[in-house]
């Protein structure tokens, strides 16, 4: 059995969970298909999904085509989980990614492309919602070959286009009007097939313009685009059979231990971890020891044993039946109780090689309305960041709150959501702010030895240098003395506490962007204890950031934005207020384009009045870029 891992990928709103569900009543899996807007589709489960409309955590349905089982995996549009599409991205063969026939390429879809795009992923564009009033064509075709990839190749014409009774004629390649554009998109890049074109006489006759297609479409290189519409099912057939000869289907890999990785994790009815595995090699059986590595806090490598209790593979729809999992598949594994999001099974080789997105920006202090709430709610969000470790619940015990990281102001509702449904904790929020970091000014260095003329009980020798680093360098750790200087457990102890102390600056904010250098130790043995090195290294480095000083920095954007020529003098007001640094700008077909820099605090006010003053046509596009100097006073956090 071969296996295509399927993502459905958008901008939200462009109809990626309807085309789930039509694919689904094609295939015979579903009886009817599901409505969004009524919560009723088979991968929208959490109530506030149903409830909102959108999908907020990935989700993974089956269905048969001629032999080939399809995983298919419907992501979020909305921008606030795009962490969730970047956990799918690692585990997909091939990609469709959904653009509005009315709303045309939209900022998601500019950022969805770019990304798949750089990894490869082979992708066929489905043009959605063609019975729709304002639907497009020829003009959205010149939209995406601008602004996402020159080289697609349209393989349906729409009759009724932006009516009820809307249809896909499908293009042939022995039409030769077709087959010119064709050979146009595919010589581009293919020099065998250029050369080809160009020695052959009759190339309509001799050369095979598919086959071609779906050697460049499977490398990346060429995009097929369908027309059509998931709620009529217009264009499905021909976007179906294009999935089958146009995407990969990669030969399984039977030998060996079972290998993969993992992209979600959630928790069933009992209470019991499900993590859910891509398997790129060998057969997962239940009863079956495991090894998950992953990558820790200072960069290395961790490794954790396990014992599958439980393994299913999808079939129809999200069901799952019980079964040995088989290479290519993706599997819900029980029995895994230290597993995480990220992980890889059987291999490092299989770890991500990084982030495809940045980390989020922004955070907020939750706090629960029962104060008595608190140490359930600290469990509560750390059972929630297993599902999304970049939520990262943070506690301060000085400040005596806990902080949660967001991509944006929807998360907010989702989390509170969740806290209350599943674990009955009701929270409120303080103002989302900016993530600021702090820089070490100057190197300083430090010593505290045994001796009676020391000030403190403590029995230990520590020597250490701080010094500021490369901007995003991070946090460097290094011995500059004989690792044998000082047992495993008293060298952990001074690792452990550097990297706890640096998460809270004289501003409150994480020290970032340095290196710490552990330059004198000694100890005296069965006296020393692993809390003398823990307390004199929190002395001295307490010491040394004070006296070194240090920089608050704030995260910085950078942006593309396009909009209608004439909303000009208000969208650079908005800008103005923004305290935005325009770092390009022209204007062509009556579109302003205009890019630049703005404080990531910013961004969120920019984005919801820029719709207002544009009529809702700009297209802004932004991700963070860099840290500055703040102005003026720095913030402080807690």
């Amino acid at each position: 059995m071969n296996y295509l891992n399927l993502g459905i990928l958008a901008h939200v709103d462009a109809g990626k969970t309807s085309l789930t569900e039509r694919l689904l009543f094609n295939a015979g899996v579903i009886e009817s298909v599901g409505s969004v807007d009524k919560g009723s589709t088979q991968t929208d489960s959490m109530d506030l999904e149903r409830r909102r409309g959108i999908t907020i955590q990935s989700a993974v349905v089956a269905f048969a085509l001629d032999g080939l089982t399809v995983n298919l995996i419907d992501t979020p549009g909305h921008t606030d989980f795009i962490a969730e599409v970047e956990r799918a991205l690692h585990v997909l063969d091939g990609a469709v990614l959904v653009i509005s026939a009315v709303e045309g390429v939209q900022a998601q879809t500019r950022v969805l492309m770019r990304t798949l795009r750089r990894l490869g992923v082979p992708t066929i564009l489905f043009v959605n919602k063609i019975d729709r009033l304002g639907a497009r064509q020829d003009e959205l075709l010149h939209d995406i070959a601008g602004k996402l990839t020159p080289r697609i190749l349209p393989m349906g014409a729409v009759r009724g286009i932006g009516t009820a009774g809307a249809e896909v004629e499908a293009n042939s390649f022995k039409q030769p009007e077709f087959f010119e554009r064709a050979a146009e998109v595919l010589t581009a890049v293919g020099d065998e097939f250029l050369a080809a074109y160009v020695d052959e006489s009759d190339p309509l006759g001799a050369l095979d313009c598919e086959a071609e297609l779906a050697a460049q479409t499977r490398r990346g290189e060429a995009h097929p685009v369908y027309f059509g519409s998931a709620v009529t099912g217009a264009g499905l057939e021909a976007l179906t059979e294009g999935l089958r000869r146009y995407l990969p289907a990669p030969v399984p890999d039977s030998s060996g231990r079972p290998r993969g990785t993992v992209f979600k994790v959630e928790h069933g009815a009992g209470g019991q971890k499900l993590a859910y595995v891509r398997l790129r090699g060998g057969t997962l059986r239940p009863r079956e020891r495991l090894t998950a590595f992953r990558r820790g806090s200072e960069g290395g490598i961790e490794a954790r044993e396990g014992k599958v209790t439980g393994v299913s593979v999808f079939g129809g729809g999200a069901g799952a039946g019980p079964s040995s999992a088989p290479p290519g598949s993706i599997a819900k594994v029980a029995g895994l109780t230290d597993i995480r999001i990220g992980d890889a099974i059987g291999s490092p080789d299989e770890l991500p090689s990084g982030g495809l997105f940045t980390p989020p920006t922004l955070e907020t202090v939750v706090r629960p309305v029962d104060p008595a709430e608190r140490i359930r709610l600290h469990k509560a969000l750390a059972s929630l960041a297993e599902r999304d470790p970049l939520v990262d619940p943070h506690r301060d015990e000085l400040a005596r709150h806990i902080a949660v990281r967001l991509y944006g102001e929807v998360q907010k509702e989702v989390v509170a959501s969740l806290l209350d449904e599943e674990f009955g904790i009701a929270v409120e929020f303080e103002r989302t702010r900016a993530i600021h970091i702090e820089r070490v000014d100057r190197a300083v260095e430090a010593l505290h030895e045994i001796g009676r003329w020391q000030q403190t009980p403590h029995i230990a020798t520590v020597g250490l240098r701080l010094e500021p680093g490369e901007p995003g360098s991070g946090v460097r750790y290094r011995l500059e003395v004989e690792r044998g200087s000082l047992t495993r457990a008293l060298h952990n102890a001074v690792e452990e506490t550097v990297f706890e102390v640096l998460l809270r600056g004289p501003h409150g904010w994480a020290v970032a962007d340095c290196g710490v250098a552990l330059t004198a130790t000694g100890y005296i043995g069965r006296v020393s204890t692993a809390r003398d090195f823990r307390e004199v290294t929190r002395s001295l480095l307490d010491r040394m950031i004070a006296e070194g000083g240090t920089t608050v920095f704030e995260p910085v954007h950078r942006f593309d934005l396009e909009f209608p020529s004439g909303s000009s003098s208000a969208v650079l007001q908005l800008l103005r207020d923004a305290a935005a640094a325009i770092t390009g700008q022209f204007s062509a077909g009556g579109t302003g384009h205009l890019s630049g820099t703005m404080a990531t605090e910013a961004v969120l006010g920019f984005e919801s009045r820029l719709p207002s003053v544009t009529g809702g046509q700009a297209v802004f596009v932004a991700e963070h870029d860099h840290y500055r100097p703040v102005r003026g006073r720095p913030p402080r956090r807690g």
